[in-house]
């Protein structure tokens, strides 16, 4: 599991300043920077993002989040920090940024003073509930917006309280439409030139991975409710016993597949059964067949029951962990995680790029990098500061 060579990537002909901290910016500068993108990571002198702190037991998710990134420290409530800030947008092809709306624009850096400097830049704004709207200039955070946007109301078992993906889902959600919305942008500026805010909601990314709830309750009257391990009126699809105290996953809702499950199980007659015969039917009957089933599965360990369920075409396999992810053949053989060269953390190894592309694959070309370690870089190499501007910059605290 090593890293693979680095190509240019397909994004390497963009400029990314990245000026949010946390999540739900950064890992969209994360997904741009993986595909190749230059990521100028912008931090607060001496201070730095607070993701370089976080993390269970040691903090390793800088090096993730920070990866493919280049960091420098600029003081953007000064307005020599944010004079800087116009130079670097002069040259830039995107802005992302995640403050409260309203921000921006109190230190003179709204779209509409960066677009007069740069018209083609696409401004990535990232925020608990957009730009506009009652709730624009609330505090946002991804679990705010995992409540509202409906998720949280879902996570969990029925006889519990609301839980929650033990994730930034919503942070995550939030970054993955924002890198979408950006590429759209992109596309579009390369037929007409002009740049475009992209408008990224927290609550509504994870509106739009709510299925189909909304007319559900509309057409219907239907409000879904958490359902612990299973999807209601989808099955079989669960997680069931073996007889060696594991539990496999098995998805065989679709008619074909559910008649190979009952093939597999020795039980053929299953499949014509009025009660399991039919998509509706099964839904019907869910917690019945899922006993039926259980009592097959603990009959087999866990070796013996997957490989009888793969022999017969039928989806299963185990829940992992980070032991069972590093183990598995498969995640080597696609290098899923690799190992990336590091200063401090001696053995660290992370989740690859993706998706895939055959032609312009990307790749981690380094880990997040030391607070301000590309400062002379950017300020001198793209600003062409010289070392006394560069001096009396730090003395005053905007670098």
């Amino acid at each position: 599991m090593s890293t693979p060579a680095a190509g240019p990537g397909p994004l390497s002909d963009i400029r990314v300043i990245e000026l949010g901290q946390l999540i739900a910016g950064p890992f969209c500068g994360q997904l741009l920077g993986d595909l190749g993108a230059e990521v100028i990571k912008v931090e607060p002198p001496g201070v730095g993002d607070p993701m370089r702190d976080w993390g269970q037991g040691l903090p390793v998710w800088w090096p993730v989040i920070g990866r493919n990134k280049k960091s420098i420290t600029l003081n953007l409530r000064e307005p020599d920090g944010q004079a800087l800030l116009k130079r670097l947008v002069a040259d830039a092809d995107v802005l992302i940024e995640n403050f409260r709306p309203g921000t921006m624009e109190k230190w003179g850096l709204g779209y509409a003073e960066l677009a007069a400097i740069n018209p083609g830049l696409v401004m990535v704004r990232v925020s608990g509930f957009g730009q506009t709207g009652p709730y624009a200039h609330r505090a946002g955070y991804g679990s705010i917006g995992e409540a509202m946007g409906g998720i949280r109301y879902l996570a969990g078992d029925p006889d519990r309280p609301p839980s929650r993906v033990g994730l930034s889902i919503g942070d995550s959600l939030a970054a993955t439409f924002a890198c979408l919305g950006t590429l759209a942008a992109l596309h579009h500026r390369h037929a007409s030139g002009r740049g475009q805010v992209v408008d990224a909601a927290i609550y509504e990314a994870v509106l739009a991975m709510m299925e189909s709830t909304i007319p559900e309750y509309t057409e219907a009257g239907n409000i879904r409710t958490r359902s612990g391990a299973i999807l209601p009126k989808i099955a079989p699809s669960n997680v069931y016993p073996t007889r060696d105290d594991e539990m496999i996953l098995i998805g065989a809702n679709q008619d074909s597949v559910f008649t190979r499950l009952c093939t597999a199980m020795g039980q053929d007659a299953l499949a014509s059964d009025p009660r399991y015969a039919t998509h509706t039917a099964r839904g019907e009957h869910q917690a019945e067949l899922d006993a039926r089933i259980a009592d097959w599965t603990r009959t087999l360990d866990a070796e013996g029951l997957l490989a009888t369920l793969e022999t017969h075409g039928v989806p299963a396999g185990r829940i992992y962990r980070a032991p069972e992810m590093l183990a598995d053949p498969h995640f080597k053989a696609r290098e899923a995680i690799v190992d990336v060269p590091h200063e401090t953390f001696r053995h660290l190894k992370m989740q690859n790029v993706v998706p895939k592309l055959s032609e312009t694959q990307g790749a981690i070309r380094w880990p997040g990098p030391p607070l301000g370690s590309h400062n002379a870089e950017v300020y001198q190499g793209l600003l062409g500061l010289d070392d006394a501007a560069l001096d009396a910059l730090r003395t005053r605290g905007v670098i």
